[in-house]
This record gives structure tokens, C-alpha cells and sequence, in this order.
């Protein structure tokens, strides 16, 4: 899903969409095997694996992924057959989609799905009609809601601070609340460093109960967000573009990430933090970009933002 402003509701019919044929099953060790990293069998049947899902099962049986990657397929079925064998669980979940596996947890995980996050928001009164920023995938949701009604301008360009929410069914991140800012010039949203912003692991549905006492905090400190800005516009930076190849090394951005960096500066250019700041909440809207990654640009926009006391 683009980034660009839509509507709850349609995030919903997307959300739905992508989860009709996913569902849950805990999988007897004994019955698993495996012809490669892209095929695993339960119980003779045959399903892909899911890159997310190959990254899972290679932590848990503490093969280096990198390594079976490189394997040829022989190689990669001997240590997975060989490694399966000492799983210290019975049982683990495999998350599903259709035939395919997304993801593979121990039975312990208790994961927390995009719709169960829309039907929360719809439980507290947001209507279809709200405007949100997305990014989303099969991998990752990152769900921004500004606040219109908190909306302050800084030399002429216009902002909206609101509410961010991210989730990952996958694995790959924490489901968690903070705040955001979107800049309306362009639709860049950041999302904020934040003292209270709440990060819960999937092993209980803690969150979802305390949805209404976490955005209650986060919306408190959205406006430290506009004195931040303020002063982010006053702080030169001498060589921005060297500025930017340090804060990716910092943040430890991938090959893509560093790429839409450098698609977001022509765009952003300038000589004060601002612009560094705007760069990264630009690049998270390249084309093409991983919902996870767009997430992550975001964020770490917030992050260098949070560093201005």
C-alpha cells in the first residue's frame, strides 16, 4: 500500500484482503522435514517457506542464514534435517498463508494481527472516514493518524502531529505506539523518539487492553514535536550530505534504505537539520521501499529529531 494519505477503511479492506487465507497451526517436530531452505514438509506435504519464515527457522536451529543461502540445495536439507532433530519444543507455530509459511515461532508467541489492531482503533471510535498515513505489506504495518486539531506551522510549512501504530505478524517487530508528525508541504511523516512510546512483545495481548492509556500518554508529548522542529531549523549543518552518510552508518540502514536516502536529498537539500530530518522522512516514501524500511526511515528521522534538546 502507498504511503500517501488515505482512509481507515480502506486500510481495512486491505487488511482483510491480505489475511483471508492466513491461519495458525502448532506442528509436531517429529513431522517436519525439509528438501531445502524454500521447501519444508509437515508430514510428507510440501510448502514454501517464505523468505521471513527461512530467517525464523535458521535462528532457531542456530544455522547461520547467510551460510545456507550459500549452501546448494543438498547442503541446505542436511543441516536442516540434522538441526531439526535437537529442537528442544514439540511443537512450534507455523503462520500460514495459503500454502506457503510466513513465519515459524514457538508456541509461546502469541501473535497480535493487523485486523485485531483495526478492529481496536474501530472499538475507540475512529471512523472509516479517518484519515491515515500507510505503509504496509505482508511483512509490516506502520498506521499514522494525525490530529488536525493539533496542527501548528514553522516558517510556512504546515504540520500535524498525531498517533503512529506499527505491528509486524511476521516477526520482525514489536507491536507499538508513538507519536508522529506528518508535514503536509510533501506528506513526509516522521515518526518520533518518545519517552512513553509503548513496545510490547507478542507473547501476550497486554497492548491491545491498554490501546486507550498508551495513545492517552503518547499524545501528550506531541507538542515537544513543534519546538524541535523550531530548533532543528536553527542548527547549521556544515556538509549535510556527509551528515547523512554518518547517520546511516549510526542507524544501520540496509542497501535500499541508504538508496532511497539518496533518491530523498535532491528533494530535501538544504544546509540546517531540518533538511537532513526531512530527508529521511522523504526517502520513506520511495517507490518499491519495504513497508519495515519505510517505517524504519521514519523513525530514524524522528530519532535525530529527538536528539535536539
Amino acid at each position: 500500500m502507498k504511503p500517501n494519505l488515505t482512509t481507515l477503511g480502506k486500510v481495512f479492506d486491505r487488511v482483510d484482503a491480505m489475511s483471508a487465507n492466513c491461519f495458525d497451526q502448532n506442528i509436531a517436530v517429529p513431522d517436519i522435514s525439509f528438501d531445502n531452505l524454500d521447501i519444508v514438509r509437515i508430514a510428507g506435504e510440501p510448502h514454501p517457506l517464505r523468505p521471513v519464515a527461512q530467517r525464523s527457522i535458521s535462528n532457531r536451529l542456530g544455522i547461520p542464514y547467510p551460510y545456507l543461502t550459500r549452501c546448494p540445495s543438498d547442503v541446505q536439507a542436511m543441516n536442516l534435517n540434522h538441526w531439526i532433530q535437537h529442537e528442544k519444543n514439540y511443537q512450534l507455530l507455523f503462520r500460514f498463508d495459503g500454502q506457503e509459511v510466513r513465519a515459524v515461532f514457538t508456541t509461546k508467541y502469541i501473535p497480535v494481527d493487523n485486523f485485531e489492531v483495526m478492529e481496536r482503533l474501530d472499538s475507540l471510535g475512529y471512523k472509516p472516514e479517518t484519515p491515515v498515513q500507510c505503509h504496509l505489506d505482508t511483512e509490516f504495518m506502520s498506521l499514522s493518524i494525525p490530529d488536525g486539531q493539533k496542527a501548528f506551522d514553522i516558517n510556512g510549512d504546515k504540520f500535524k502531529p498525531g498517533i503512529s501504530i506499527s505491528n509486524s505478524e511476521v516477526g520482525l517487530a514489536s507491536l507499538s505506539i508513538a507519536a508522529f508528525v506528518l508535514r503536509l508541504v510533501c506528506t513526509n511523516g516522521l515518526v518520533a523518539k518518545s519517552d512513553v512510546s509503548a513496545s510490547y512483545r507478542h507473547v501476550s495481548m497486554k497492548i491491545l487492553s491498554e490501546f486507550p492509556i498508551v495513545m492517552d500518554k503518547v499524545s501528550l508529548e506531541l507538542g515537544a514535536q513543534r519546538e524541535q522542529f523550531r530548533l532543528s531549523l536553527e542548527s547549521r549543518v556544515d556538509n549535510p550530505e556527509s551528515t547523512l552518510a554518518s547517520f546511516n552508518r549510526q542507524f544501520a540502514l540496509n542497501g535500499g534504505e541508504k538508496e532511497a536516502v539518496e533518491w530523498a536529498w535532491p528533494h530535501e537539500a538544504g544546509e540546517t537539520l531540518f533538511h537532513v530530518v526531512n530527508t529521511y522522512t522523504r526517502a520513506a516514501q520511495m517507490e518499491g521501499l519495504a513497508a519495515e524500511s519505510s517505517f524504519r526511515l521514519s523513525r530514524v528521522g524522528g530519532n535525530i529529531l529527538g536528539m535536539l534538546n
